[in-house]
């Protein structure tokens, strides 16, 4: 029988098994090996029903269950033909095979322990001091890649309305204006930032608008504070309060998080290698661990 019709014929055994027990676990466990019952078959590889007992659960309907079982059963049938067509190709040494199987699983043994240690142990607090100072220490690490810009991005509908009133909304600083503004927005526009304390890279925010099409954008930026454009569907209005030009030092407010991601990871090296020295030290102190 072909790997394809024995998984038809598994699937339709689950479904009854399913229907009958009220997706309970299926409880096939023989402690004679020539009992158990074969699901699928990869050449001289059997997959039985007591391999996929843990994908079976009353918390999922049986539809959910016979979908997650034929996706384990193919992703198995696959593995298990690829195996044995290498082994028809190449000729393994099953001892060194064997050595590295062994290495992999202490090695996952090992991350899986210290990832417990650091998820107990990590401080995910991070001062506003520490990123200052790991940006002022590593500057030369935060050159811009990219124009970025502060400001405002308003884009609306052209049939939108009291769209001229737009214009002197975006370019006030009244606090009444931008809540005016700011409904607008909510009410009307397509995409907006409103908050000039955010930076932006400057491609992100015109792209899939005509000033994508803006041929020197350096120069727009240095000397453009406020433009309007518009196409065939939409009205485009930008007001740039400050810009960074690429190949400039980044302003920390860019990459706060980027740095936070740094040290939260310098964190965690530093955990890994603290259970290391500890578990060492350890072994050594109690002669559990000695070279001759």
């Amino acid at each position: 029988m072909s790997t394809k019709n024995c998984l038809n014929s598994y699937l339709f055994t689950l479904f009854i098994v399913l229907a009958i027990s009220g997706c309970d676990l299926i409880r096939i466990k023989e402690t004679d090996d020539d009992n158990r019952v074969p699901i699928a078959r990869a050449r001289d590889q059997y997959l039985y029903a007591e391999d996929i007992q843990n994908l079976i659960s009353e918390e999922i309907s049986a539809e959910d269950s016979i979908k997650r079982v034929k996706n384990y059963v193919e992703s198995w049938a696959r593995k298990q033909l690829l195996i044995s067509e290498a082994s028809t190709i190449i000729d393994f040494d099953e001892a060194e095979i064997e050595r590295k199987m062994l290495d992999y699983r202490y090695s996952l043994m090992g991350y899986e322990y210290q990832k417990y240690y650091i998820d107990k142990n990590l401080n995910k607090e991070i001062s506003e001091q520490e990123v200052h100072d790991y940006y002022e220490n590593n500057i030369d690490n935060f050159v811009l890649k990219q124009n970025i810009i502060r400001g405002k991005y308003i884009k609306v509908p052209k049939e939108a309305p009291s769209t001229r009133r737009i214009k002197s909304l975006i370019n006030s600083n009244k606090a009444e204006d931008f809540e005016e503004l700011k409904s607008y927005c909510l009410s009307f526009a397509s995409a907006y930032q409103l908050y000039d304390s955010v930076w932006m890279v400057f491609e992100d925010v015109v792209k899939s608008s005509p000033l994508a099409e803006i041929p020197n954008k350096v120069q727009f930026l240095k000397t453009r504070k406020y433009t309007e454009n518009t196409d065939d569907e939409f009205l485009y209005f930008l007001k740039i309060e400050e810009y960074r030009i690429s190949d400039n030092v980044s302003p920390i407010e860019f990459v706060r998080e980027q740095i936070k991601n740094i040290i939260i990871n310098k964190r965690k090296v530093e955990l890994a290698k603290k259970l290391e020295d500890d578990v060492y030290q350890k072994a050594k102190n109690e002669n559990e661990f000695e070279v001759y």
